[in-house]
């Protein structure tokens, strides 16, 4: 198998620390169904080496190699802790209308409606609250229609449209009200 490449494969999961002694994995999932880290079948790591997921209970996995062998222990585990996890683009299925994978984003040139260069989507982030898109010039939007209107696949740019402020009204403590 060979190496990452960054044009043509997808993050799948990042092995986290291990769970117990027996070569078992905390494994996070980069995808919407943690599921699908399992169905997908072989993932890759960044030199190449092959590994098949097995969840055992939530976010804990145990990882086979190539060769069929599971990990053997925990210190097995602790030296692939952080290692990322992809499969090629094309055995993902395809996406639909609006519908966009994470990697096809990130190094889009983002432009504003006036066609200026606002620079290249470097991070998608998703902490659970909403998409947002990073730029490499420090800008971040959330990935909602009103402020990114228009992504072209075909010619690898989003347009932008970053609020122009927002306003927090209320004490954190209780409802907070967002007015952009």
């Amino acid at each position: 198998m060979p190496r990452f490449n960054s044009d043509s494969d997808v993050l799948i999961a990042t092995v986290g620390r291990p769970h117990g002694v027996r070569g078992l994995v905390h494994l996070h999932a980069a995808t919407d169904d943690p599921a699908s880290v399992e169905t997908l079948g072989v993932l890759h790591d960044g030199q190449g080496r092959a590994w098949t997921a097995r969840w055992i209970s939530a976010g804990v996995a145990a990882l086979t190699d190539a060769d069929g062998q599971d990990l053997p222990d925990r210190t097995a585990a602790e030296r692939l802790v952080n290692a990322k996890l992809y499969v090629p683009r094309t055995v993902l299925p395809e996406t639909g209308d609006d519908e966009f994978y994470h990697a096809d984003l990130i190094g889009m040139t983002a432009v504003s409606e006036d066609g200026d260069v606002l620079g290249t989507v470097s991070v998608v982030h998703d902490y659970g609250a909403g998409v947002s898109l990073e730029v490499d010039r420090g800008l971040i939007v959330p990935f909602t229609l009103a402020c990114v209107p228009h992504v072209d696949l075909a010619k690898r740019e989003v347009v932008l449209v970053p609020p122009v402020e927002v306003e927090v009204e209320g004490d954190l403590s209780g409802e907070v009200q967002v007015r952009a």
